[in-house]
């Protein structure tokens, strides 16, 4: 039985941990600074938070590698580590509400977002990877009987993982599950915006049993923690999630440091391809508002380009501009609320900069547009659709992290895949059609990491996430991640 929770109260509970984490133990900043995390939800300081910089990812690097090399973790068997690491889903599904709630007033997603999704889908990838890292096997080369060659996985070393701010938890989760199971040591820097449910996770790790030194968080700014990661010449892996312009910069510190492996998933400008054949128009709708709407379009792989084919045009957009009302902002601590706040005042100003940008350039904005609900001290925008819109123009080549929906039409089949792939993102497609013959063509055409047919649901833990062009490179989830944070070693053994 759901038993019915008060937010309100429970924030008023809450203790915020709000220094490093670091060699198994919460510490300052070594210069002593601070910086507040201001919740999005009213303009609220939440806390202050230890301001980590070159010297504390220093103190954390030098712990990570320490742990690693002693063997503390790295040298436990597959089992071993498995254990722990179900105890650490254990104990993250024990305190989902604690963790939803902070995420929920560091980021200003809804409370049932952050509950009912994202807390369920962080302990589904501890535990799954803690599940496969005993079944995974090494090989044996085909040489000729007087040798043997062993091809085994070993764990990379200390690895990097520098996460963004609109999933924080499940992020991080898709970087630090595979790393740590593993075997290797990490160091977590979590996005400015969105600290807090990486250090009280990183507290629960601790408790599991995962040994000082091996999960580590360095909260601080990117340009200064996280240039200072990218560049650490100890650093033997660095993950990254975030916009493709940072995204280059961590290939840059690789290259002027010690040519670390970097594995980048970066922006997205998903097209959601939708032909007059499809079998359930309105489903399609749904997908199409939920894809753009959904945690405020604050989503890599958001669908902010609906591609419609023109004779049902109208009435299909029609449809969405309908179901976009059902994503007006609303107090995010509220469980029926279906979309919360952006994530602070400057991605507000960003997002609100491109709707007047689409404006300017002719494209027709028929619903939404504003700021809202600025009574609250929040960052709200209403849900915003643009049609009439060209694919050259910024709004529909620009990744705009926010609820803004571009709407092109297309007549051929042709038409839709040349405007899909003409972007520099390939993250994602979705294609909507009752033609299984079209939708295979079309699918094999799109440039992009996944395509969806007649969904927005990507899929689960069990299937690869990333992009091609300039979304990265790199997969999360899946065991294929297991490979960012592995090398492989060949043993060649003679016989005489």
């Amino acid at each position: 039985m759901n038993i019915a929770v008060d937010w309100r109260a429970e924030a008023k509970r809450l203790t915020i941990r709000n220094q490093a984490f670091i060699g198994g133990a919460f510490v300052p900043a070594a210069s002593g600074k601070t910086f507040p995390c201001t919740s999005p939800l009213d303009g609220a300081v939440l806390a202050e938070v230890s301001e980590c910089d070159a010297e504390d990812i220093d103190r954390a690097v030098t712990s990570a590698r320490k742990a690693f090399d002693t063997g503390v973790w790295s040298n436990q068997s597959p089992k071993q580590r498995k254990r722990v690491l179900l105890k650490f889903a254990d104990l993250i599904q024990k305190n989902a509400n604690e963790l939803a709630l902070l995420e929920t007033l560091d980021m200003g997603k809804p409370i049932s977002n952050a509950r009912n999704g994202d807390l369920r889908a962080v302990t589904e990838c501890v535990r799954w990877y803690a599940e496969a890292i005993d079944k995974l096997y090494d090989e044996i080369a085909p040489t000729p009987r007087t040798a043997l060659a062993l091809i085994e996985r070993e764990p990379i070393g200390v690895v990097g993982a520098v996460v963004p701010w609109n999933f924080p938890l499940l992020m991080a989760a898709w970087k630090f599950a595979p790393a740590l199971a593993a075997g290797n040591s990490l160091v977590l820097k979590p996005a400015e915006q969105s600290p807090l449910s990486a250090l009280r996770v990183a507290e629960l790790a601790a408790e599991a049993g995962i040994p000082a030194g091996v999960f580590n968080v360095a909260p601080g700014f990117g340009e200064t923690a996280g240039q200072a990661l990218g560049r650490h010449a100890d650093v033997d892996a660095l993950a990254f999630t975030g916009s493709t312009e940072v995204g280059k910069y961590f290939l840059k510190y690789s290259a002027e440091s010690n040519m670390k492996s970097v594995s980048l998933e970066c922006g997205g400008k998903t097209p959601n391809i939708v032909f007059a054949d499809t079998a359930d128009l309105d489903a399609a709708a749904r997908g199409a508002a939920d894809g753009i709407f959904y945690n405020s379009g604050q989503v890599c792989d958001a669908a902010s380009r609906l591609l419609v084919e023109d004779r049902i045009h109208d009435r299909f957009l029609s449809r969405v501009m309908e179901l976009a009302q059902q994503y007006r902002p609303g107090d995010p601590l509220d469980e029926k609320t279906r979309r919360g706040a952006m994530v602070d005042q400057t991605q507000t100003t960003r997002v609100l900069n491109f709707i007047e940008k689409g404006q300017q350039e002719g494209a027709a904005l028929v619903t939404g547009g504003k700021q809202v609900r600025r009574e609250t001290g929040g960052c709200y925008i209403d849900p915003t659709i643009f049609d009439r819109v060209e694919n050259s123009m910024a709004i529909a080549r620009e990744e705009i992290f926010g609820p803004v929906l571009s709407t092109i039409s297309f007549h051929t089949p042709e038409e839709a895949v040349a405007i899909a792939n003409d972007s520099k993102y390939g993250l994602e497609a979705n294609l909507w059609t009752n033609d299984l013959t079209k939708a295979h063509r079309i699918a094999r055409a799109l440039r992009a990491g996944t395509v969806t047919i007649n969904n927005r649901d990507g899929g689960g833990i069990e299937v690869p996430f990333g992009g091609y062009k300039q979304s990265g490179f790199g997969r999360d989830k899946s065991l294929h991640a297991i490979a960012k944070y592995t090398q492989l070693k060949t043993t060649y053994i003679s016989f005489g």
